[in-house]
């Protein structure tokens, strides 16, 4: 239950926070919020998903961007990362955003300015989206072509264990994937699929680097 209200907190904090200062009059958190329009090319790997011309919120950082986290003192305290959705009984799915904290930020700015990403190495991607229901992590959804479908994984399979130990929530699904090492770590997972538990082994990948656009066929 705590990480259900930590997600709505996140939620409704940015919005009061947003609308407090709005009616106080307090514009200088406000100018720095800004609207993004954006065009993906057609064979990007998300335009059939999500559409090829975009619109978001950014908060002006030296030139870095993204949803913003503001306190009551109209000081920026996070990035929104990641916006989501969480199943809660009897209230279905409520709209949430991951927020990353501004201190996580700052060490990798520069890097971010200079290429739009961390020289850390990459964690690895799976290509599955995950959902806590009833204490169990279940596959919402598999992505297109992703290590995950390779190894055969499917919408509505459990996620038991990752190499050999129990997953006890989303958190610690990514903390145990991440345990294993960087991008290209191969990710042994215990899955229940129907009334069959298997063990199979993800390859997994960098996310950036699946998400270039998909070559053009070339015709010979």
């Amino acid at each position: 239950m705590k990480k259900i209200y930590l997600n709505i907190l996140f939620v409704i904090l940015a919005t009061f926070s947003l609308t407090v200062h709005a009616e106080q009059g307090t514009e200088k958190p406000l100018d720095a919020i800004v609207e993004i329009r954006i065009t993906v090319p057609e064979n990007a790997r998300t335009a059939e998903r999500f559409g090829t011309n975009r619109v978001a919120s950014g908060v002006v950082i030296d030139r870095f961007s993204g949803a913003a986290l503001i306190d009551r003192n109209g000081h920026l305290v996070g990035i929104g990362y990641l916006f989501s959705q969480l199943r809660i009984a009897d209230l279905g799915l409520m709209p949430t955003n991951m927020f990353v904290p501004i201190d996580l930020l700052k060490p990798i700015l520069s890097d971010l300015k200079l290429s739009g990403r961390s020289k850390l190495p990459s964690r690895p991607w799976l290509g599955v989206r995950t959902e806590e229901f009833y204490g169990r992590l279940v596959v919402e959804r598999v992505v297109s072509d992703s290590p995950s479908e390779k190894a055969g994984i499917k919408a509505g399979d459990i996620i038991l264990a990752v190499s050999k130990q129990e997953v006890h929530g989303m958190a610690d699904f990514y903390r145990k994937v991440w345990a294993l090492g960087n991008a290209g770590v191969d990710v042994p997972l215990r899955i229940l699929q129907g009334i069959q538990i298997r063990d199979i082994v993800v390859h997994s990948t960098a996310g950036n680097q699946y998400r270039q656009p998909v070559p053009s066929s070339v015709e010979m």
